[in-house]
């Protein structure tokens, strides 16, 4: 359970970190020069790295400070992710007849709630259960799937695809497949439910006092 919801964690700071959320105040964020973004597993690995190394120096300071996690989140994930798209994903067939306001809040909403929900699961997060596993990406390639594993603290190792395409903007990464399950899918297809039944403006006011008061997981979180 606890590296379920590490992976939880993970998963939406790196889909859901927003900028002009409460979380993040800056208007301007320089990427960190650590993170190589010439290509998919350069990227996915040195992005780790990079959180790793300042989650084991600075970890106690994260822990009272939650701010600081975020703003590095921000700086170092934030710029290699493509959460325009992935937001798009998540709202599915709802995306096209929301007005801007509407994605707007449904997106920082979410991101508001999973944070408050399990932005701490980060902090769990040690180099020893994570590896970066090779994968070759031809030069001509637009998309890709960059393998990890995360380990139990039993050793067992759970098998955590990234999934990556390029862009104008050169390697973003837009979903992350843990043992198999897409959960920009998966968010899909339980929003998608609860829009249908109660309108997406329901499950935004739904989503906004969840993030006030962060109790129980959003759909989707398993």
């Amino acid at each position: 359970m606890m590296v379920r919801k590490m992976l939880l964690g993970l998963l939406f700071a790196l889909l859901y970190a927003l900028p002009g959320s409460a979380a993040f105040a800056q208007s301007v964020v320089t990427p960190d020069p650590r993170v190589d973004a010439s290509g998919p597993n350069q990227l996915i690995e040195t992005a780790a790295n990079t959180m790793i190394t300042e989650l084991d120096t600075r970890r106690a300071d994260f822990r009272k400070n939650p701010d600081r996690l975020y703003s590095l989140v921000e700086r170092v994930l934030l710029p290699h992710f493509d959460v325009d798209y992935a937001g798009r994903l998540v709202l599915g067939k709802h995306y096209r007849a929301a007005t801007p306001e509407q994605r707007k809040r449904f997106i920082d909403a979410f991101y508001g709630s999973l944070m408050g929900n399990y932005g701490d699961a980060l902090l769990e997060f040690t180099g020893d259960r994570i590896k970066v596993l090779p994968t070759p990406t031809p030069a001509d390639a637009t998309a890709a799937v960059v393998r990890t594993e995360v380990k139990r603290s039993n050793g067992e190792k759970i098998p955590v695809n990234y999934v990556l395409r390029k862009g104008e903007q050169g390697w973003k990464a837009w979903d992350v497949v843990i043992e198999g399950v897409s959960y920009v899918k998966s968010f899909r297809e339980d929003f998608g439910a609860e829009i249908d039944q109660k309108g997406l403006d329901a499950v935004i006011e739904r989503l906004e006092a969840q993030h006030k008061n962060p109790r129980k997981p959003a759909n989707g979180a398993k």
